[in-house]
């Protein structure tokens, strides 16, 4: 091993997925409790109120600007969601990345409206785009607590459906694991429409990014941070660690030991 490969730094989080993050967007309608973006905009930076963050307001200098061609992958968006009130500022994002020769990582807790769309419009560009939708629990009631506004489990399964069914490659994030007692069987639930990947993970930073305003929110806090307890990641680990497209975000892969990457962008 060269020193220039032993000083390199183990990559974490979306550094996983992409090499550059790209956005067009401030707010975003989900209400996800756990969105590390809203803490961001919100807490740190002072930018939106809480009460203004579910307002997806478009940045328009972010949409119509020229785009470089990146050195890997960059992952679209990260720091909001692809929804039907701003579709068409996502799709001439999208429009700008393939242009400029990008891969890119689509990556969103998906409407059906909207990715019948995007795969109308993007299907000449189909080899430069792959789908990662957020799929974190079957259970509505688990979805309606931690993500409100989002699709329901049925519309988000659709939407891979949909993209598979048009031959885009697909793949799905289930970061966080919203329901670990049931999360191997929605794995598999979901296999038959994945082309790429199934990438797992723990939700991250809990005190920090989620508000606990109720005793009901204290139990739901308490019922996930046991769910992914080192003997329940295990066990998940145990039972899917065969599966050629199930992969394992740095949440897990320090529970389990396995060596995180030292480049950006591999997406694997």
């Amino acid at each position: 091993m060269d020193k220039q490969t032993e000083c390199k730094k183990p990559v974490r989080g979306t550094r996983e997925w992409a090499v550059a993050e790209i956005n067009c967007c401030l707010g975003c309608p989900h209400g996800c409790r756990y969105c590390y973006a809203r803490r961001a905009a919100v807490v740190k930076q002072g930018r939106v109120t809480p009460e203004e963050w579910p307002v997806c307001r478009v940045i328009p200098a972010e949409v119509t600007k020229d785009q470089p061609r990146y050195p890997g992958q960059v992952m679209f968006p990260t720091a909001h969601d692809i929804v039907p009130e701003n579709l068409t500022a996502c799709l001439q994002v999208l429009k700008n990345l393939t242009a400029a020769g990008n891969r890119v990582l689509v990556v969103s807790k998906p409407h059906l409206d909207c990715i019948r769309v995007l795969c109308a419009e993007m299907s000449s560009v189909k080899d430069q785009l792959l789908f990662r939708f957020t799929i974190t629990a079957r259970d509505e009631s688990l979805l309606a607590l931690w993500e409100p506004h989002a699709p329901c489990y049925a519309e988000r399964k659709a939407c891979l459906e949909y993209a598979t069914s048009c031959s885009f490659a697909t793949s799905v994030s289930v970061e966080p694991m919203l329901d670990t007692a049931d999360v191997v069987a929605m794995v598999y639930d979901l296999l038959p429409f994945v082309s790429h990947s199934i990438w797992l993970g723990k939700m991250n930073r809990i005190e920090e990014r989620v508000t606990v305003e109720s005793e009901a929110m204290e139990r739901a806090v308490k019922r996930l941070a046991d769910g992914q307890s080192d003997h329940h990641i295990l066990r998940i680990y145990n039972e899917l660690r065969d599966i050629d497209k199930v992969r394992w975000k740095e949440s897990i892969k320090a529970v389990v030991g396995l060596e995180l990457p030292s480049e950006p962008g591999l997406d694997r």
